[in-house]
């Protein structure tokens, strides 16, 4: 005995597809939001899809004053970084990835921040002409070295000034050595 399959609706193109890139969207979101450091999803034309908690923490903004605005207008321009364009708009495109890059700026609000930045292309590949093209991404990682970088200039003050202080009685002690070995030949000389 053959089963009949029955289809109550013919499933379309665009249901097709939006379900896909809504289970892909969902996925995807859920691996940016377990990440600790900030994180911007942005498109091809560098708008803003989503970013995780850290990023709203640590910028000190919402997520409607980012989603949907492209990068470089964040903040009333806060993020029109030179550095930042440069990688995202000349480097990017010629690699399809960056890493370690690291960018100083200061923000109105937040202050001045050293970051390093990472970021992929992410290109969802057609396995053959008639499957679904999902549009591209970009994944922006920011590590915020701030702290780390300050550790770093007091460690290195603080070398260069043991240094000075270090020389300083070096050079005290070659002159007593001298002021001796003068008196000690001056003795030498009277026997």
């Amino acid at each position: 005995m053959r089963e009949k399959i029955k289809m109550n609706k013919p499933i379309s193109y665009d249901h097709f597809f939006e379900q896909s890139w809504g289970e892909g969207w969902t996925y995807i979101r859920t691996i940016v939001d377990v990440v600790r450091e900030p994180i911007l999803i942005l498109n091809k034309e560098f708008r803003v899809l989503a970013a995780n908690e850290p990023f709203y923490r640590m910028f000190q903004v919402e997520m409607k004053d980012t989603e949907n605005k492209i990068v470089y207008d964040l903040g009333n321009g806060q993020w029109n970084i030179p550095g930042l364009k440069k990688l995202l708009e000349d480097i990017l495109p010629k690699n399809t990835f960056f890493k370690g890059f690291e960018v100083t700026h200061d923000f109105p609000v937040i202050g001045k921040k050293v970051m390093i930045l990472n970021a992929r292309q992410i290109h969802f590949e057609k396995s053959n002409p008639s499957s679904i093209q999902f549009p591209s991404i970009i994944l922006l990682a920011i590590e915020d070295i701030t702290e780390m970088m300050a550790i770093a200039e007091t460690l290195s003050d603080h070398s260069k000034y043991l240094e000075a202080k270090l020389m300083g009685k070096t050079l005290k002690l070659e002159t007593y050595i001298k002021k001796l070995e003068k008196e000690i030949n001056g003795l030498k000389d009277k026997k």
